[in-house]
């Protein structure tokens, strides 16, 4: 079977916005208006088409971010629908990494929103053109210039209308075309379906006019030609200024800005128009780059049927009907299902069973697929977000994506023995679907750690496991994983004996243990000359020691960093064995912890904080009230960048106080740095709290 459509009239874009900014309305009309949803479903209602999960019905946010096709104008658009809330950003960078373009959705009565601040800054970052869509312009309050202004003040982008507002909050019926120096203007009956050309109202032809000049001056800085005929009087064709917009979008010049409101099915086709007229093909974009799995050098995947298969898995999702589903984009080349290709991540391969076209919910079973594609495939056993699959003949890894290290923990445990049965099942079906949610076991306490990107992150977790898995735990308050190591070298001659008739046990061992260059790790060497230890006995010494590494003396967390060097010994002939050797050593190591000086090491976590300049004071206040050491600050566009090292003991709560006290509008990220030595004061706090 051929492709459908030529890779040129694909659209790959996503909707990003704010929470509550209308984001799903808007892609629920998208869907409506191009033939995909026989019925308009309302967030406010819980029935949304792309708001698929219990958990997002429930709280009228967007979790997952759900694939869907649908066509407009003979042209086949991928949605990727993103979720708004700043805990979910994850999914955000996942969505715009295999994005060609974007629709950056405003609401009409807040305008820059925070989390809209973050989804931009990430579609910097991943270079992704964007459209403005200015929504909820039949709300109280809706001010569609404010919206343009703030695009320009927070968040440092280059706003031009292409489209004006005729009235607003209840009066708002259409939007001015100045491309075409048209009104187009909805009628209240049949959904939005039905609308038509006018006139532009006499009293806001001026302002049209002036915003038309405007536009054209930003579009023809991009063209000599255009510009020449500019200067000599003559204004371009419409066609031409369409081109020359989405030169601009491709490039990044500026941001076409549009409006309507979704919620009353007014402004979204000519929205669907300009997603077509303005955003990248796939062709239209930069090729991808990846790396020779053999030769390790940079090579290109070109947007082509004809080139080497290559696609990367973006997203995976357990499906009730169909078990795991690997949303995957298609790079290069094309793949039938039934094939086996190589995941060159992880170098293991992988055979594709069932490809599915995701509409939401629906699914359509295909059996080909093609660059610029974007697919759902069942049954792939090893892939994991980021990886790589490709052509088994010519393997590649493309650009990973980079996932934040989680900032909160929890501890959970399972009320009965069935819980914790389905537990371990559940939590890895939920750390295989989100990289920003890990799982480990706690070595001290045994008990089993959640960490995520936050409060809300770990409360869906929790939901989920509580609903979809049936289980039922108890949850806990989160910890510090702190760490011991010795600061002084001690040398520790031990002999284990214990010779009371029959075979008795005899070891002697002399260990040197020191201090190991911080990060270094724990080592053994072991010096013996002569055979005063036989060869088969110092893997017991060896053994001995690392079984006492988990545990240290003052508040029982694990040791890191120790060199021990055993340097001679004794044995028996009948009495000593490897039991004996790993005894005396494990002695041994005890007494050095007392002699060496045993210091408790905390986690330091490199944090970085976004805010507008106006709380800068407060963040930096903040941040030295929470021990923490002020690296430096900048500016990045308008915003004020504050890097700093805090203990992470002292980082619980944080993201509360900073959104309480830069009214949301701050965000920070961060990351374990390095083990640093726990102040005494401190140190006696947390040892009390052990012991």
């Amino acid at each position: 079977m051929a492709r459908s459509h030529p890779i040129e009239d694909y659209r790959n874009f996503g909707i990003m916005a704010h929470i509550d900014a209308g984001k799903t309305t808007t892609t629920e009309r998208i869907l409506y208006y191009s033939g995909k949803s026989h019925k308009i479903g309302e967030v406010h209602e819980g029935a949304a088409t792309m708001d698929w999960m219990e958990q997002e019905q429930e709280r009228g946010i967007t979790i997952t971010s759900a694939a869907t096709t649908t066509f407009w104008n003979g042209k086949r658009l991928n949605i990727i629908d993103t979720p708004g809330h700043v805990d979910f950003t994850i999914e955000v960078e996942r969505s715009l990494r295999v994005l060609d373009g974007a629709v950056c959705v405003l609401d009409g009565n807040q305008g820059v929103e925070p989390q809209t601040e973050t989804v931009w800054r990430q579609a910097d970052k991943y270079k992704v053109p964007r459209i403005c869509f200015v929504n909820k312009m039949d709300k109280t309050g809706a001010d569609f210039f404010k919206c343009v202004s703030d695009i320009k003040t927070r968040v440092g982008g280059r706003p031009v209308c292409i489209q004006l507002p005729i009235g607003s909050e209840n009066n708002f019926k259409g939007v001015i075309d100045l491309i075409r120096m048209k009104a187009v203007v909805w009628d209240d009956e049949g959904l939005g379906a039905k609308y038509h050309d006018e006139e532009i109202p006499a009293e806001l032809l001026e302002q049209a006019r002036e915003y038309r000049l405007a536009m054209i001056e930003a579009a023809v800085e991009l063209d000599d030609d255009a510009m020449a005929d500019y200067l000599d009087g003559k204004e371009p064709s419409d066609e031409t200024l369409r081109k020359l917009i989405r030169k601009a979008v491709r490039g990044i010049v500026f941001h076409p800005v549009f409006c309507g409101s979704a919620f009353k099915n007014k402004g979204v086709q000519p929205l669907l128009d300009a997603v077509v007229d303005f955003l990248p093909s796939p062709i239209d974009r930069e090729a991808i780059k990846g790396v020779d799995m053999d030769s390790g050098e940079e090579m290109v995947r070109n947007p082509s049927d004809s080139e080497p298969f290559s696609m990367l898995a973006f997203k995976i999702m357990d499906d009730p009907f169909v078990g795991t589903i690997t949303f995957c984009r298609v790079y290069s080349g094309k793949i039938e299902s039934g094939t086996t290709v190589l995941n060159s991540t992880k170098d293991k391969k992988e055979r594709v069973g069932r490809m599915l076209l995701m509409h939401a919910n629906n699914r359509e079973d295909i059996k080909e697929a093609y660059a610029g594609d974007i697919v759902a495939l069942a049954g792939l056993k090893e892939s994991r977000t980021g990886d790589t699959l490709c052509d088994m003949q010519k393997p590649v890894i493309l650009e990973r994506m980079e996932f934040p290290e989680p900032v909160i923990e929890i501890a959970i445990e399972p009320k009965s023995k069935a819980d914790q049965e389905k537990l371990g099942l559940a939590l890895q079906k939920l750390a295989a679907e989100d990289p920003s949610f890990r799982v480990s076991t706690d070595q001290e306490s045994g008990q089993t750690i959640l960490k995520g990107m936050g409060e809300l992150h770990l409360d869906i977790k929790v939901d989920i496991l509580k609903r979809t898995y049936k289980v039922d735990a108890n949850i806990g308050a989160p910890q510090v994983a702190y760490r011991e190591r010795l600061t002084r070298k001690a040398e520790i001659d031990y002999t284990h004996k214990k010779q009371t008739g029959g075979t008795g046990q005899f070891a002697r061992v002399k260990i040197i243990f020191e201090p190991n260059e911080p990060g270094a790790g724990n080592l053994f060497e072991s010096k013996i000359v002569g055979g005063a230890v036989p060869k088969e006995y110092i893997p017991g010494v060896e053994k001995g020691i690392n079984s006492v590494m988990g545990s240290g003396i003052l508040a029982g967390f694990p040791i890191v960093d120790v060199k021990a060097t055993l340097i001679d010994g004794a044995f028996h002939d009948v009495d000593s064995s490897v039991l004996a050797f790993e005894i005396a050593s494990r002695a041994a190591f005890r007494e050095a912890l007392q002699k060496g000086q045993s210091v408790l090491l905390e986690p330091i976590m490199k944090v970085e904080v976004v805010t507008p300049e106006e709380y800068t004071g407060f963040v930096i206040g903040d941040l030295n009230s929470r021990r923490g050491q002020i690296q430096g600050q900048d500016m990045r566009g308008n915003a004020v960048v504050v890097d700093a090292m805090v203990p992470l003991a002292n980082m619980f709560g944080y993201v509360n106080q900073l959104r309480s006290g830069t009214q949301g509008r701050a965000n920070y990220t961060m990351q374990f740095d390095h083990y640093e030595q726990v102040p005494e004061a401190e140190s006696k706090k947390v040892q009390a709290k052990y012991a």
